[in-house]
């Protein structure tokens, strides 16, 4: 049997069914696939062409084969488009649909119809409270919005705001429960047709919006364009061909005999549900099970069992939940041959109760590491190399390159810490309407700062340390810790703040906050948790409140000296420059 490095060179050389070459794109040649698909829709219209023999979503009760799902998603497509202009307009930038609700087939029905119509699709997060959710809608200039009940009620009392949302498409509730005539049923856009949109679209016009927390205390918005969600697409196929012929490992496995079932656990509004579930599971032909309502260690393991599910990909979060749940063992989880978890770096615990929990995992364990801004997965490690290195995060995949670089920008020694640095089709052209933001994250010759800190082995495995930006990973989401300490100090009791993260078994970490009181003033750890979960989503509410008289520590030129707060140390040098 070839090794994977024979594996991959075979595939990815001359005439190989993945030969990489070098391309101008935006003025920077970089490395892509020789042979690849324009737009989305192409993917669409390919992985749609199965018809109704397999199933592509499973949603409680209901069950969408590949054609019935073509047919509605050109049905929503025909009445976006004659309804509200929705299309790509001038190019790149298409006018854009934002989707706030929680996993469904709504959600993956308004995806395909959106950009198969050349549109910008905005996904907003779930767990976003009424001003979050109002400032994306106003940023990203959306003109309809489709929405679950819970989440709209949020913004209900505020729509008088939006002047330029057009229409406002419930998946649950009543329209005549709102005093909004924009308010509407998502129903009424669903009809069934054969004909797909025939716009043509390029493939670096505009896909997605997906929201980051920001550095500047404001979320932004990064752009993932057709090149780019595809290119993540085709690593992602790469993969699974190249595990299998090297003997397994490969993300993508079926169970033999059969369609291959993914459970979809990972949120829409991220790249993982999206840019790796719902594009990459239309192209592989796969069953997407889709849990109903929030995550449930029980519910997942109930729907694994019933829909015999193969693959598992989510955040390490979900999955210390499930290994951790006590009656695991109840059910049949024999089914599923893959699990990989991305969204921090895995303990070697973890892996041993993954393996005790789905007993014909086998190699077929992995970890991914990628960004919002890279449309997905830049590297990943699976099968005997994960076994061996379960804290790296795995190699490039083929037309990703990876640098480890100093403050200057120089490549430091193989296996010395440093910034790492990402370019490659999947990078994204850059955060919507913020050209300063993307300047200062992509460089002119298109190299992404990721903002974390790692070191390259001398096999080109990447191993992820600390983080350069000043952020919090809990459970998979980013947070920055900026928004958080700008709304602490706008509470009339609090002089100044200073958020940390601080570990936690299965979330990854927890917030803390560490409050300076006004003079004369007082406040509680409630008060604390409460006024910022008046404005930020429950998952920034700090878990941890430290309440002082004293000042913060701080350098001479005034900045909050946080390892001093996490009790790393002293004061440096430096620091005091």
């Amino acid at each position: 049997m070839p090794t994977r490095e024979e594996v991959d060179a075979m595939l990815t050389g001359p005439g190989g069914m993945f030969e990489v070459v070098t391309e101008e794109v935006e003025g920077v040649r970089i490395k892509v696939y020789k042979e690849r698909m324009s737009s989305l829709r192409d993917v669409f219209v390919m992985g749609t062409a199965r018809g109704d023999d397999q199933e592509y979503i499973v949603y409680g009760d209901r069950r969408m084969g590949f054609g019935t799902f073509a047919r509605q998603a050109n049905g929503v497509a025909a009445a976006l488009a004659e309804r509200h202009g929705i299309g790509r307009g001038d190019g790149p930038h298409g006018e854009r649909v934002a989707v706030l609700s929680a996993n469904n087939p709504e959600w993956v029905l308004t995806f395909w119809a959106t950009v198969n119509l050349g549109g910008i699709l905005v996904g907003l997060n779930g767990w976003w409270k009424a001003d979050e959710i109002i400032y994306g809608l106003e940023d990203s200039g959306a003109k309809v919005l489709v929405a679950d009940k819970g989440r709209f009620d949020r913004i209900a009392g505020m729509l008088g705001t939006l002047s330029g949302l057009e229409a406002i498409y419930l998946v649950d509730a009543d329209p005549a429960d709102y005093d909004d005539p924009r308010v509407r049923r998502f129903d009424e856009l669903v009809s069934e047709s054969d004909t797909a949109p025939d716009e043509p679209i390029a493939e670096d016009d505009y896909a997605v919006i997906f929201y980051t927390s920001g550095t500047t205390g404001r979320p932004k918005g990064a752009v993932s364009s057709h090149r780019s969600m595809i290119a993540n697409l085709q690593n992602t196929m790469f993969n699974a061909v190249a595990g299998a012929m090297a003997g397994g490992g490969a993300v993508l496995q079926d169970g033999g005999g059969g369609q291959t079932a993914s459970l979809l656990t990972s949120p829409m509004f991220h790249v993982s549900g999206c840019h790796s579930g719902i594009v990459v599971g239309l192209l592989a032909g796969l069953k997407l099970v889709i849990p109903v309502g929030k995550f449930e260690p029980e519910k997942a393991l109930r729907l694994i069992q019933d829909e015999k599910v193969n693959v598992f990909a989510t955040v390490p979060t979900m999955i210390w939940r499930i290994v951790e749940f006590p009656d695991r063992h109840d059910y049949d989880t024999s089914s599923v041959t893959s699990v990989a978890y991305g969204g921090s770096p895995s303990a070697g615990e973890l892996q041993r109760r993954v393996q005790e929990t789905f007993p014909n995992v086998g190699v077929g364990l992995g970890n991914a590491y990628g960004l919002t801004e890279s449309s997905s997965v830049a590297t990943l490690i699976a099968g005997q190399d994960f076994i061996d290195r379960p804290d790296s995060v795995g190699r490039p995949l083929p037309v990703v390159e990876v640098r480890v670089v100093d403050g200057k920008g120089e490549d430091v020694p193989v296996g010395e810490t440093g910034e790492v640095w990402i370019r490659g089709p999947i990078i994204m052209p850059g955060y919507w309407g913020k050209p300063e933001a993307t300047a200062e994250t992509i460089t002119p010759d298109r190299w992404l700062r990721s903002g974390d800190i790692g070191r390259l082995d001398d096999e080109g495995f990447l191993y992820i340390t600390d983080r350069a930006k000043d952020m919090i990973i809990r459970g998979g989401e980013n947070i920055y810790c900026v928004e958080i300490e700008n709304r602490l100090v706008e509470h009339p009791a609090i002089a100044d703040a200073a958020v940390i993260g601080v570990p936690h078994p299965t979330l990854g970490e927890e917030v803390k906050a560490v409050v300076q009181v006004e003079p004369g003033r007082s406040v509680t750890a409630a008060d604390v948790r409460a006024w910022v979960a008046e404005t930020l989503a429950n998952f920034k509410v700090p878990e941890y409140v430290e309440i002082q008289d004293d000042k913060l520590p701080r350098n001479a030129s005034g900045k909050l000296l946080k390892n001093v707060l996490r009790g790393e140390g002293v004061v440096s040098f430096e620091e005091t420059m």
